[in-house]
């Protein structure tokens, strides 16, 4: 049985008692919903693979209550040094070398010399961290390849009953998982599109490369979460850069909808792409369970343009729409 706990003293309390006796526990952020473990404790961390079924190569993100304790654990450069005190708390996990004596299990960052840290910005997880005193690898709290959770009712809805708590912390305000950037070569590289857009990073750190890494990609090893190919996939197939849709098809509308479709979810009239990123795990749960039970073939998405969080919501619905395996 789940326990559901309220975002007060109390509930932070048993959370993170839980979280110290090596429990799950899964807890809001402003990005999605994370899948909280002890990031120190081994058998922790193999339980969260174990609870969303994913792939054992993928590394998990390690959570601090602030830049100085994320920065104990992993070697930080000057440019890491800028980043987070521009962007943390918030939406930025940063790729760094781990230091030789980091307590954090090799299980966390796949068995790679690096680790991915962050700090997140809502009140409620940086009250958990220090409560906890320890970092926390959480990934989004979800089965593996399913859509994002941002709020405690979806975390149920997949996790439910394989996990010990949800510390409910309300909607997850930003709604897309946080930006990875890789600050272990020359040039930062732009693994995970996320909360701080890359044309931010960029008048902070100067040029940022898009994707993997050279020497990432040499050595075949994933530095970053989310790199999966067919990952935050709903059940039904989705169509991207529809100009049309058709009567037996789901519409992840961006502006004025097409006409026609079997069922509508509007990421943004006004085409905001902070407001589409906000809604559109929400989106995707909505069309897929309504598209469902209509009988509806699959969902057709409405181009968002490469702006702001526009990359990001493209690289999760390009994730959604890769061929499943």
């Amino acid at each position: 049985m789940t326990e559901i706990l309220a975002a007060d003293a109390a509930g932070i309390a048993r959370a993170a008692a839980l979280l110290r006796a090596g429990r799950l526990v899964a807890f809001g952020t402003e990005t999605v919903y994370g899948l909280g473990a002890d990031a120190t404790d081994a058998r922790a961390v193999a339980s969260v693979f174990e609870a969303k079924g994913r792939p054992r190569f993928n590394p998990l993100i390690c959570h601090y209550a602030d830049a100085d304790a994320a920065f104990a654990h992993v070697e930080a450069s000057d440019a890491a040094r800028l980043l987070a005190e521009r962007f943390w708390p918030g939406p930025l996990t940063l790729v760094l070398p781990r230091r030789a004596a980091c307590p954090v299990a090799p299980l966390a960052g796949a068995g790679l010399d690096t680790l991915a840290v962050r700090v997140p910005a809502h009140p409620v997880a940086r009250a958990l961290l220090r409560a906890v005193d320890r970092p926390v690898a959480a990934p989004s709290a979800n089965r593996s390849g399913q859509v994002s959770p941002t709020t405690a009712a979806h975390v149920l809805a997949g996790l439910g009953g394989r996990i010990a708590a949800v510390l409910d912390s309300g909607p997850c305000a930003v709604g897309v998982e946080s930006s990875v950037l890789d600050l272990t070569g020359p040039r930062p590289f732009l693994l995970r599109p996320g909360g701080v857009s890359r044309e931010t990073l960029e008048a902070a750190v100067g040029p940022v490369g898009l994707g993997i890494t050279p020497a990432a990609e040499q050595s075949g090893g994933l530095r970053s979460p989310g790199l999966l190919v067919s990952h935050y996939a709903p059940s039904l197939p989705v169509r991207l850069d529809a100009a049309k849709v058709a009567g037996d098809e789901a519409l992840l509308a961006f502006g004025p909808p097409l006409p026609g479709a079997g069922a509508v979810f509007q990421l943004s009239a006004a085409r905001d792409t902070t407001e589409a990123a906000a809604n559109l795990f929400s989106a995707l749960r909505a069309l897929d369970a309504q598209g469902t039970a209509l009988g509806l073939r699959g969902i057709a998405a409405m181009p968002v343009p490469n702006e702001g969080l526009g990359l990001a919501i493209n690289d999760r619905l390009q994730r959604a729409a890769a061929p499943r395996h």
